[in-house]
């Protein structure tokens, strides 16, 4: 099916669009732009810069896609934004592209982005990836697969936030997140591990016995005797083997001197957090 375009939208010249693209009315899509196979943007959508868009992704009124990034240091470089198939984008999210240091900011397949998100210049966020409401990615942030960003959190620039994670609503993240790592900030305070996703970890398909090994891996990394470095250590040669608690292993160990996310005593509660790793 041919593109269908709103006659009060402005494609410019050398667009590239996919069969079965629908432009909706005032939407303005830039000449370097191209929007994959039954992509949709529904209105008052900009789209701008060398932008891809992968097929059936769905982009909501006001939503600002691939517009110039956030940094003093650029000075027009062309570089680029990649959004994978089959994501959703919600009113008025801000995507933008890459800078000279890496030229391409992506996000990957069966994305969400809920209203007013951000996701910053140089960011790499991975496939079927959660940002509640106002969820505010900075410069450079990794982000892994099946991650759940909630309201309001601001993940500072370079951070990197592993797989199967959860960040609470109103969190600041400023020390990487491990893989399967709960982090929560009371008010808008940096946040700190209060224990595993172990719902998620379930709903991805994670039996019992992963989920315990996992939790013996946690606790022995941050609840252990000795220094963060011997409890690592012993971690390591204990779980680095394992499919789902390797990935803590691999996780820190590739992040060289990145600072971790150290979790909470024990006895923490926050309001609202529910129950911790050893309540499960």
């Amino acid at each position: 099916m041919s593109p269908q375009v709103h006659p009060l939208a402005h494609v410019a010249a050398g667009a590239k669009l996919g069969e079965g693209v629908r432009v909706g009315p005032f939407c303005t899509v830039g000449p370097e732009v191209s929007l994959g196979e039954g992509v949709v943007l529904h209105s008052h959508v900009n789209v701008d810069g060398l932008t891809e868009i992968g097929a059936r992704t769905e982009i909501h009124p006001f939503a600002s896609i691939g517009t110039p990034p956030q940094d003093l240091s650029y000075k027009g470089e062309p570089t680029r934004l990649v959004i994978g198939e089959d994501c959703v984008i919600r009113e008025s999210v801000t995507v933008n592209r890459g800078t000279p240091k890496t030229g391409l900011t992506q996000i990957g397949d069966r994305c969400f982005l809920m209203a007013y998100a951000h996701v910053a210049h140089d960011c790499r966020v991975g496939n079927n990836v959660i940002f509640a409401n106002a969820a505010t990615l900075g410069g450079h942030a990794k982000v892994g697969d099946f991650v759940f960003l909630g309201g309001l959190c601001a993940v500072h620039q370079f951070t990197r936030i592993g797989d199967f994670a959860m960040i609470g609503g109103v969190t600041g993240v400023k020390d990487d997140v491990i893989p399967f790592g709960m982090a929560f900030g009371a008010n808008g305070a940096s946040g700190e591990l209060i224990g595993l996703n172990v719902v998620g970890m379930k709903r991805r398909g994670f039996g019992r016995e992963d989920v315990k090994t996992v939790r013996a891996c946690y606790e022995m990394l941050f609840y252990g005797p000795g220094t963060f470095a011997e409890r690592l250590a012993e971690a390591t040669a204990a779980y680095a083997a394992h499919p789902a608690a390797g990935r803590l292993i691999a996780f820190i160990e590739a992040g060289e001197k990145r600072p971790v996310m150290m979790a909470a005593p024990k006895k923490t509660r926050v309001a609202g957090s529910g129950p911790a790793a050893a309540d499960d």
